[in-house]
């Protein structure tokens, strides 16, 4: 029987220069979405990278994704906060997003990282058993 998993999704190397490579390319994606969305009146500074975190997270790794994470932060304050392309003191309102994110980022990268390794004991069929069940007593 088949296990579950990313069917059709490659799987990179964490540490690697692809994996780094792949987080510069999502972080650079998704700040094209987040620009629509500003375009379109959204105020929600964080929005379109969350997701792409996670996703980074579960096929690039954890260090990857941190990376993403870390370079979003600042291009978010410069890019995405008013005014527009200047780095200017965070509001307090503003610092709490940044704050926000940060904890959700640890988050989602930390729920990625066990979704790859689930799917990496997965993908050796499991866990090995010793022949006994742990609810078995052998008494």
């Amino acid at each position: 029987m088949r296990r579950a998993g990313l069917v059709g999704v490659p799987r990179v190397r964490p540490w690697s220069w692809q994996a780094f490579l792949l987080g510069f390319v999502v972080v650079a994606a998704s700040a094209a979405l987040q620009g629509a969305c500003v375009a379109l009146g959204a105020r929600l500074y964080f929005a379109a990278f969350l997701p792409s975190l996670f996703v980074l997270g579960i096929v690039a790794g954890a260090p990857a994704a941190v990376f993403a994470a870390v370079l979003t932060v600042p291009l978010v304050w410069w890019a995405f906060i008013p005014p527009f392309f200047e780095f200017t003191p965070l509001s307090s309102a503003n610092a709490d997003s940044v704050n926000l994110f940060c904890l959700l980022a640890v988050l989602l990268i930390g729920l990625a990282d066990l979704c790859r390794v689930s799917m990496t004991i997965n993908g050796r069929d499991g866990l090995k058993s010793s022949g006994e069940s742990a609810a078995t007593n052998s008494q």
